[in-house]
């Protein structure tokens, strides 16, 4: 991708500066965690066993531990260092909730922690046909990322996505001993088709037109996950959609508020003039309170006015 600086309608192009170590990468990253994952940063070159994790995170939404390494060439195998790191993580719960609890001032139990949704990511400048191909199925806990740096401090982040449905359970069936099988009895991706699955018929034509209008929006993107499928604007989340066998609703994030009743910044507020979005809330160890809007969506002829609240919210989204 070539990036250029607008002047007076003429580009210049901005040229690539490259990473001189992985290290480099690494420092960015842990330093803008939450900005670019919304994840919570737990440690970097955690030791377990034989096996030195670049950086540990924990991703508050789902309750889950993410590994991160970062590559500066091709020289290593998605599938092999992926399963190998989260078969480590399986085996050392302890360790890893200890590492959380040791550095944060909430604490972890074990069954605080969704194993389920545990996955990797790999970060890098660039990756070769081979590794993209390996994650290309429906159900690999992993996720590929380029991150490529240029002049004027400008930064590029960009997803690898899968576009195949099979799964990389026909891979591992038919070797029960393999890591590959023993991580999937436990770790088990969501797909899109799990959520939509659970609806009658008329609640996947909801969806089906819900997801052809959100689509239509720039820098959209969609993150799956156990409980919900989440409409991102710029890896920030514009809502989240709840698939139930006799629900479908779409949940708008309003912001935080802490013990004293002071409201985080950006606390959103919703102009409803139908008052059809009602209110809900939760509340952390911690004391804080969250608060969302949420929306029912029970008819397509309801869809110009979700959208119009939805919009918004990502109208709000720098």
């Amino acid at each position: 991708m070539q990036l250029f600086n607008n002047k007076d309608n003429k580009l210049t192009p901005i040229d690539r500066v490259s990473f001189k170590l992985e290290r480099n990468i690494q420092d960015l990253v842990e330093a803008n965690i939450e900005t670019i994952f919304d994840y919570q940063f737990v440690s970097s070159e955690l030791s377990i066993g034989d096996f030195r994790l670049d950086t540990l995170a924990f991703d508050k939404q789902n309750n889950s531990f993410v590994i991160i390494e970062y590559k500066k060439g091709h020289s290593y195998s998605v599938v092999d260092q992926g399963y190998s790191y989260l078969s480590i993580m399986l085996n050392n719960k302890a360790e890893f909730i200890l590492e959380y609890n040791e550095r944060n001032e909430d604490t972890l139990k074990r069954t605080d922690v969704d194993w389920s949704s545990s996955k990797v990511i790999f970060i890098a400048p660039s990756s070769n046909t081979y590794q993209k191909n390996s994650i290309n199925f429906k159900d690999v806990p992993f996720e590929l990322w380029e991150i490529k740096q240029f002049e004027k401090g400008l930064v590029l982040l960009e997803q690898y996505i899968a576009a195949s449905s099979e799964s990389i359970q026909k891979i591992s069936s038919a070797d029960n001993s393999s890591v590959i099988s023993k991580v999937s009895t436990e770790i088990k991706p969501m797909s899109e088709e799990d959520h939509v699955n659970i609806l009658d018929d008329s609640k996947k034509t909801l969806w089906g037109a819900l997801k052809e209008r959100i689509e239509n929006y720039p820098e959209t993107s969609f993150f799956i996950s156990k409980s919900y499928i989440s409409w991102k604007k710029n890896n920030k989340t514009v809502c989240f959609i709840h698939f139930r066998k006799n629900e479908f609703r779409v949940d708008i994030s309003r912001g935080k508020m802490n013990v004293d009743k002071i409201k985080s910044k950006g606390f959103f507020t919703l102009d409803d003039p139908k008052k059809i979005a009602y209110d809900g809330s939760w509340t952390w160890k911690s004391g804080e309170t969250g608060h969302s809007y949420k929306i029912p969506f029970k008819k397509e002829s309801d869809l110009d006015y979700v959208m119009f609240l939805l919009e918004q919210k990502y109208n709000s989204i720098d």
